[in-house]
Formats: C-alpha cells, structure tokens, sequence
C-alpha cells in the first residue's frame, strides 16, 4: 500500500544541514525552542470563550431573523464553528491549549471534544500522536484518507458528494455502536450519546429540538466533513512515510481567507507543526518564517495557495 498509495505528490528536497536557529530535521534549537514553545494561555482562553459563543449566537440570528439567506448562512456558519472547535481539541490532544494540564483536558478534552461529536476521552490523542510520529506508518489512523492522490475529477465528486450527502457522517458514527458488549466500547458510545443529548437538550430549552438537527447536527454531517476532507488533503494528501517531514506534509502559503473557512489558529501551518508539534498554534507563523529564511522550505516546495494545491490533487 505505502509503494503503489502514495508519495505522487512528493517532490524533489534538497538537503538540510541545519542553521543557528534549526536543527538539519527542521527543529528549532535552544533559546529559541523555548521561546516557541511558550504556550499562550490568556489569549488561548478568550479564543476558547469566542468559539464557545459562536454557536448560540448563530443559533440566536438564525431564530430571530428568520430568511432562506440567514438559514444558509447560519449552516454554514455552523459548520465553521464547529471545526474552529475541533481545531481547540486538536491544540488540546498536544497539550497545547492551556499550560495547566488539568484544564487544557478538562476543556479541550472532556468538554470540546464531547460537544463535537467525540466521547470526551483521550481517544483522538493518541491516535492523532501516533500520525505524528510516523507519518503513513503501519499506525497511521487516516492512511487512507490521504493516500492515492492525485485523483480523477470522477473520484473527488464521488468523495465530495460522500461528504454532502451525510454519508461519510454516517460512515463515522457506525462504528460507535458495533461491539458493545466490550465495556470500554460502551462506554465511550455512552459518552458519545450523553454529550449530543446535552447539546440537544440546550436546543430543545431555547429554540426546540428540530434547530438541534437544521443548526447542529446538519452542519456537521455535511458542511463540516467538507471542510475536514479539503484540509486533511491540503496537510498530507499523496505525500508518503518519511522522517523528513518535508516528504509527509504539504507547504501552503497562508491568506486570511483560507484561515477563516478552512484553517483558523494557524493550523494551516501545518509542515511547521510536523516538524516540531510542541510548539503552540500562536507560535507556529515564527516557526514557519524560520523554516522559509533558513532554508528547509525551498520554493519548489511552496504551494502558492490552497486552489493550486487541489487542482495538483485532482487529475
């Protein structure tokens, strides 16, 4: 799989001795290091606070303003909050999120990732940590959702329409609800369950249970596995196993644009974030600015923008 799967859209890297500020793998030294890897807790916490309050307050406009546009927007808008949070319990799966440990879970964790349609345990931690470390690796959890790159139109419309459709959704949940005579299989769908009746419970409160399904779990079955699928392609899509992560993870140029509708708190510094996941979102544009100045991001490894990465995806 990993040989006739993958690595197509692997270009050509030049060696990399290292600098001052880096070492030849792209992992910033000393002083350095640490003054990356400082994690902003206060501004971490507003982001937080922001994010949490997008969903009601979208709920709220849709409710009181009642138009076919709003409703679109409001869906839409929906599933952006909803991956603005997933990228928080991402940050919080590396324990990046806040520096006390206790809280970056017990947030990032147990409450962001329960209300996102996880099952509030550690889960996704240690699978996201075992992409980390092997990248396309016998552990990798979403092989091949990157893998066979670059595609025929046909394939990415079949994929897309998966995405729209709720199917891929669908695809997801099943598996929550097979082997459940295991106790920790139960447990963790009784999780699963508990929060998205939390979530349905506030909707039912304040604005009836049928906005629960239209601003909720609408977005998310469809809008939200959209964005996943283009953001997961844009980080690793036709890339293969390597230790340089040069050859795992795509360099996109970042805009304010992508950053709102596919990649907010920096996560589309993505190469940056292989090369050393300890440095915090806040932090990953100085990282990334050393990588380009030094040297270890040369230009014919550079995607000028997203859209020119995923025409280069679909062929």
């Amino acid at each position: 799989m990993l040989a006739s799967a993958t690595g197509k859209m692997v270009v050509e890297t030049e060696e990399f001795a290292g600098s001052s500020r880096l070492h030849p793998n792209g992992k910033p030294k000393g002083d350095f290091r640490d003054s990356l890897r400082k994690i902003p807790d206060f501004r971490n916490f507003l982001s937080v606070v922001l994010g949490l309050s997008t969903p009601p307050l979208i709920v709220w406009l849709a409710v009181s303003f009642s138009h076919p546009l709003i409703w679109v927007i409001a869906i839409v808008g929906m599933a952006l909050a909803q991956n603005r949070l997933f990228i928080f319990h991402h940050e919080a799966a590396h324990r990046l999120l806040f520096s006390n440990r206790k809280i970056n879970d017990l947030i990032g964790i147990r409450l962001i990732g329960l209300i996102t349609f996880g099952s509030g345990s550690h889960g996704y931690r240690i699978g996201h940590i075992k992409h980390h470390r092997d990248e396309f690796g016998p552990d990798e959890p979403d092989f091949i959702l990157y893998s066979f790159y670059p595609i025929s139109k046909r394939s990415m419309r079949r994929k897309l329409l998966r995405d729209i459709s709720g199917i891929s959704a669908f695809r997801i949940i099943k598996p929550r609800f097979k082997k459940l005579k295991q106790s920790r299989r139960l447990r963790l769908t009784a999780s699963f369950l508990f929060g998205q009746i939390v979530v349905a419970s506030l909707f039912w409160i304040f604005c009836g249970l049928a906005m629960y399904v239209f601003l909720w779990l609408i977005p998310w079955a469809c809008i939200y596995q959209l964005l996943n699928r283009i953001r997961a392609i844009s980080e690793h899509g036709g890339m293969t196993q390597s230790l340089d992560r040069r050859e795992t993870t795509h360099y996109v140029k970042q805009n304010r644009l992508a950053a709102f509708f596919i990649v907010p708190f920096n996560v589309g510094y993505h190469l940056a974030h292989h090369v050393d996941m300890l440095v915090p979102s806040k932090n990953l544009p100085l990282l990334n600015k050393a990588l380009l100045e030094d040297g270890y991001i040369s230009s014919n490894q550079t995607w000028s923008n997203y859209r020119t990465l995923w025409k280069a995806l679909v062929n």
